[in-house]
């Protein structure tokens, strides 16, 4: 007669969640990247991220994915849980991509607003967290420059069918500022009119609204909106 397998018979590679972390910073997209304190790769640049807390037996397993990420971007940023729109991206699982033991990475991408940028703060094992640019990024620990790829062409895609460019502007923005969070993802530049009028679409159809006050600029104070909805958060 067969033994019956247990909780610990099984295949148990390790799982990781890794975080492309997103802002617009002065007209450019940057992401948020942190230099290894710790080995393996060790002070080289890598994505935000860590490995999913796992139970020892079959009643207490641990926390669920979207629950590691959301933990990872809050330990990683230093941001409070909800304070940016967070998706799952893509799962990376080939052999060898981790030199310590087979690793399944869940990949996740987040927007942050730029008035949150500046919050943000190095955690877990990094020496350092910056903000480089997206044209900048050169070669990353692991397989990251992979995932960091993957995340910038998601995004590029989901722009002109989604409302994802509200998470990148300020909680009030100008119809300039939204224009420019289009023109530097997709990379290049939208004709004004035709902008505006896909602007006044979103105000016709309730997506955005008008909000009180105005942004002083360098010609004469212009209006400033909010998004209304469906809900970013994820």
């Amino acid at each position: 007669m067969a033994k019956k397998k247990t909780f610990f018979d099984y295949p148990r590679p390790s799982v990781a969640v890794d975080l492309v972390v997103l802002t617009l910073v002065d007209a450019d997209l940057k992401v948020l990247l942190i230099k290894r304190g710790e080995p393996p790769f060790q002070g080289q640049w890598a994505l935000p991220g860590g490995f999913l807390r796992v139970g020892m037996t079959p009643e207490e397993q641990g926390e669920g994915i979207d629950e590691a990420a959301s933990r990872e971007l809050e330990e990683e940023t230093g941001l409070p849980a909800g304070a940016c729109f967070l998706e799952q991206l893509y799962t990376f699982g080939k052999p060898n991509r981790d030199p310590r033991g087979r690793v399944v990475s869940v990949a996740y991408y987040a927007l942050i607003r730029p008035t949150l940028a500046p919050m943000v703060r190095a955690g877990g094992d990094a020496a350092h967290a910056g903000w480089v640019s997206v044209s900048e990024v050169k070669k990353l620990a692991f397989d990251h420059r992979e995932i960091f790829d993957r995340a910038v062409e998601r995004i590029r895609g989901k722009l002109d069918y989604s409302n994802i460019a509200f998470a990148l502007v300020p909680e009030t923005f100008t119809i300039p500022e939204l224009r420019a969070v289009h023109e530097v993802i997709k990379g290049r530049a939208y004709d004004k009119g035709n902008f505006r009028r896909r602007f006044q679409r979103m105000l016709t159809d309730g997506t955005i609204a008008i909000a009180p006050g105005k942004r002083l600029t360098t010609s004469k104070p212009a209006k400033v909106y909010k998004f209304k909805g469906p809900a970013l958060a994820t």
